[in-house]
């Protein structure tokens, strides 16, 4: 008897451990669950992007890190029309349909840090950088105004006086299929065209297009060229926006000194399923 009353004394206990235990399950299935629809659904809106049913609302942000020269600043905004411009009429040699792009520039506005970087390709790192990055980002946008889901895209440019008028200095990184690209830049006059042909590039590798150089920062071919089909090759007549520069020889290549010298070549097309596969 002794036993039995014992035995039954312990069957609460274990029911409420179990209770909980159950309960435990069906809250994490419940956030699993959440997490992966909203992922699921987040994906599909973003691979709907290149359906090119619409046109793309960007965002380009400016902001400055120094004293910038502020006719540059003014020459980017100027200027962001007829990158706009550039890329619907490379969308238009591919397909009919509405123009892809719709640029809006917000800024200029004054930081005391660029946006964050990765500092790796670990989990953990970039787990750390994609909250830093929201951080920074939201509290960009909270104080030009900008309404983030409003954008399919947002490309943030960073400019920084020049250090050496001689060199041209930018760079770029960017979430590839993501929603987010960044711009490093010592923007002068003649870094204009330049620091918005990387916008572009940027904003690209937001719609899954890939970049098109080897190690050396060398335009692959055929893929690496805006116009693999002329006859003869060389010199290229524009830059792929997924590479560098502009190829003049197997072995030499400039950087691209007008938006007119822009263009997207055949594979980014396919990428950007502007062509067919």
């Amino acid at each position: 008897m002794l036993g039995t009353r014992n035995s039954d004394s312990n069957l609460e206990p274990r029911g409420r451990r179990g209770r909980f235990f159950r309960l435990r399950v069906a809250t994490l299935l419940v956030l699993f669950t959440g997490v992966a629809l909203y992922a699921y659904a987040d994906k599909a809106e973003r691979d709907a992007r290149t359906n090119w049913q619409r046109s793309l609302n960007v965002a380009v942000v400016l902001l400055l890190e120094g004293e910038v020269d502020p006719d540059s600043t003014r020459e980017v905004e100027i200027e962001l029309e007829q990158l706009e411009a550039r890329l619907t009429a490379e969308f238009q040699r591919y397909r009919r349909g509405p123009k892809p792009f719709e640029l809006s520039f917000f800024g200029p506005a004054n930081v005391a840090e660029p946006p964050p970087e990765p500092k790796s390709d670990g989990a953990l790192d970039l787990v750390t950088y994609t909250y830093r990055q929201w951080r920074y980002t939201r509290a960009v946008d909270s104080a030009l105004g900008l309404d983030r889901d409003a954008f399919d895209s947002r490309i943030y440019a960073v400019a920084r006086p020049t250090s050496n008028p001689r060199a041209q200095w930018v760079e770029g990184y960017s979430q590839q299929g993501g929603r987010i690209g960044v711009v490093r830049v010592e923007l002068n006059h003649a870094m204009v065209p330049l620091v918005l042909a990387v916008t572009a590039h940027e904003l690209m590798h937001t719609l899954g297009a890939t970049d098109k150089y080897d190690e050396r920062g060398a335009s692959r071919v055929p893929e690496g060229l805006a116009q693999p089909e002329l006859e003869p090759l060389y010199p290229q007549r524009c830059a792929e926006v997924m590479a560098r520069n502009r190829p003049l020889t197997r072995e030499r290549e400039v950087p691209l000194e007008s938006l007119n010298e822009l263009c997207v070549g055949p594979y980014t097309a396919r990428e950007l399923r502007w062509l067919a596969p």
